[in-house]
């Protein structure tokens, strides 16, 4: 009965780290999708450096709020059809609200 808890332990904590694994694969924790492709491959928000690849570019976590590293991103490539913070979109509202600070 031991082992049975351990093994479950072992997989609920394998589980828990697999959408981190998820996100250093597809190259950051925020991924931001532009109307229209960035004309550069990468750029930099204050201290975040953003790659970008078809039209998307991705970044690593940062301590800055969400929705302020959404505003630069759209000052730098435009407005954008998608922000992913963590995996989860910003919601209609929010993303108009990002996309509100557009050059």
């Amino acid at each position: 009965m031991t082992r049975l808890a351990s093994l479950a332990a072992a997989a609920l904590t394998a589980a828990a780290f697999m959408p981190i694994a998820a996100f250093a694969q597809s190259g950051g924790y925020y991924s931001a999708t532009a109307v229209e492709a960035p004309k550069k491959a990468s750029f930099i928000t204050q201290n975040t450096v953003w790659k970008c690849k078809d039209g998307t570019c991705t970044a690593p976590k940062t301590p800055m709020q969400d929705k302020v590293l959404c505003e630069r991103v759209v000052q730098r490539v435009g407005a954008l059809s998608a922000f992913t913070v963590g995996g989860t979109p910003f919601d209609a509202a929010a993303l108009t609200a990002c996309n509100a600070r557009a050059n």
